[in-house]
């Protein structure tokens, strides 16, 4: 028996988990074999002919929609730094508009004390002009009381 086994082990033999198997002439893994016969087995014409055309227009779309998307991101970009220099402009405009509101309202200045006066005469105190929906009334009569009577610092 032992003679056996060495004989088998000198031959073209292979070991798997413990157990002997003999080589053979074909593909061992049964998916190889599928793929050889796939291989031997030639596509009609018309089909290679159709793959081959498919090929060469998914391609071409593929081209076009990388070329459409690089050109949607460069138009991106640049309205992004349109809108960046516009944001910028009117930022700039909006401080240099309060600059020029808060140093004309400094310059109205009667002395301290006075800031209340300069408040009641931005405000509509009339109740019956307003026609705002919230009620307000509570704040025109702290503003009027602050006018009345400034608070003493």
């Amino acid at each position: 028996m032992m003679a056996v086994i060495k004989r088998c082990q000198t031959d073209e033999s292979t070991s798997v988990n413990g157990d002997l198997f003999q080589e053979s002439n074909g593909p061992t893994d049964g998916y190889a074999a599928i793929a050889q016969v796939d291989i031997q087995r030639q596509e009609p014409e018309s089909l290679r002919k159709w793959r081959e055309e498919q090929r060469s227009r998914l391609e071409a779309l593929d081209s076009a929609s990388k070329a459409a998307e690089e050109e949607w991101r460069e138009k991106a970009k640049k309205e992004l730094e349109d809108w960046h220099v516009h944001q910028s402009e009117q930022m700039e405009k909006n401080k240099a508009n309060n600059r020029s509101s808060e140093e004309a309202f400094l310059a109205e200045s009667d002395g301290p004390g006075a800031e209340w006066e300069r408040v009641a005469r931005l405000c509509d105190f009339n109740p019956k002009t307003s026609k705002q929906a919230k009620d307000v009334s509570r704040m025109r009569s702290i503003l009027i009381s602050l006018k009345q009577t400034p608070l003493i610092r």
